[in-house]
């Protein structure tokens, strides 16, 4: 279901969830490929879906935070043995030849691996690479061949975010592949993660927002292609900034649940629809937005039973953030990861997870935010089964 979210506080979530309304839609082709030299374009099929027009506000009723409790059933795909190091990825040493002044934070990634390497319990690994079959399964060819020959446009570029490079080329493939790698291994050891990644502006033939290839709508195509085509995925956007690329890349996909709670007045400006989008005002709080995620996970939970979280646990939200708006302290960000690995453990989800934005005023405040989320991923990694 599609369904558009403004925060404002009032109506109850049952009657959010008591309109419904069906309509078909037109699912657009899939793209293989082995390389650039063999496309192969599937036949087109149908869906039925709620309509993407059957829009009405949700004016949530927070004053219950609890989220029901349901039969664990263990989607998770062998035994797991407790103390399993928790996976993750990085790609922090391909950098980007940026100019000076640059507002990307590029530096945040080496500085977030250095802490994470002192950590106990945790498995650093190289990111792989996505192949272009992969990339293919999200992605238009024509704007990979564009990628990959360094033939982006001027305009396309600036939209991006960054210039050209073949840094930037293998930093994105290698950044879409940390979250592939994660959600396979998340399959398997309950929680895995991406030191980087949460690319989620990257459209279907476009990039966008320092995003180039989309990792998230990259990870579970490629899950449900290489691992089993029944999987159900839900992907949980905490970014600060709406996952437009995403919403979009998946609109017409049931098989994909994508949740997004954003800053409403905050980029981007024209926003894209999501399976769920919980637009927050500026200046929320914790308060605020931890109810909104509490009556978010709710609504998922009553509409889509996931077999894998795709989790965006981006640090913008943050009060220290310069683009955020949002003000949630530290411990709110803190709760915020909990309530979402909570989730997950109650349910036997496994969860992938990634870093997404963070731009404080001061970088080494994001870099703090991150490692934090990957400490309380540890910490509920350690209890699945």
């Amino acid at each position: 279901m599609r369904v558009l979210t403004y925060f404002t506080p009032g109506t109850t979530a049952e009657d959010f969830l008591s309109r419904q309304a069906s309509e078909q839609y037109l699912i657009d082709s899939q793209f293989l490929a082995q390389d650039l030299r063999q496309v192969i374009s599937l036949p087109q099929v149908t869906h039925n879906l709620l309509g993407k027009k059957d829009l009405f506000p949700l004016n949530p009723d927070f004053s219950n935070l609890l989220i029901p409790t349901h039969l664990k059933t263990n989607r998770l795909q062998s035994t797991i043995k407790k103390e399993i190091a928790l996976k993750a990825f990085y790609a922090d040493h391909y950098v980007l030849p940026l100019p000076a002044g640059h507002r990307f934070p590029m530096e945040k990634y080496g500085r977030l691996r250095d802490l994470v390497s002192q950590l106990g319990g945790i498995q650093l690994e190289n990111a792989p690479t996505v192949t272009d079959t992969q990339i293919l399964y999200a992605h238009d060819p024509s704007y990979l061949i564009k990628v990959l020959q360094g033939t982006l446009s001027s305009k396309e570029q600036q939209e991006i975010g960054f210039p050209w490079s073949v840094q930037m080329v293998e930093r994105s493939r290698r950044s879409a592949g940390a979250t592939l790698a994660a959600a396979k291994l998340a399959l398997t050891e309950g929680i895995a993660g991406n030191l980087a990644g949460g690319t989620h502006h990257a459209y279907r033939n476009k990039g966008s927002g320092f995003c180039v290839f989309n990792d998230s709508a990259i990870a579970a195509r490629a899950i449900q292609k290489e691992v089993n085509s029944q999987l159900r995925v839900a992907i949980v956007d905490l970014d600060v900034h709406q996952g437009n690329g995403t919403a979009s890349i998946l609109e017409n996909d049931p098989s994909v649940f994508t949740l997004s709670i954003h800053g409403e007045n905050n980029f981007p400006f024209s926003k894209e629809l999501s399976d769920l989008d919980i637009g927050l005002p500026d200046g929320a709080g914790d308060e605020i937005y931890i109810r909104a995620l509490h009556q978010g996970l709710e609504i998922l939970d009553s509409r889509f039973k996931p077999d894998l979280i795709i989790y965006l646990a981006g640090a913008d939200p943050h009060e220290g953030d310069r683009l955020g708006k949002l003000s949630v302290s530290k411990e709110g960000m803190r709760q915020r990861d909990e309530c979402v690995f909570q989730y997950g453990l109650d349910r036997q989800i496994p969860i992938a997870f990634s870093m997404a934005g963070g731009y404080g005023r001061e970088i080494q405040s994001t870099v703090d935010i991150h490692f934090q989320t990957i400490q309380t991923a540890l910490r509920y990694q350690q209890q699945y089964p």
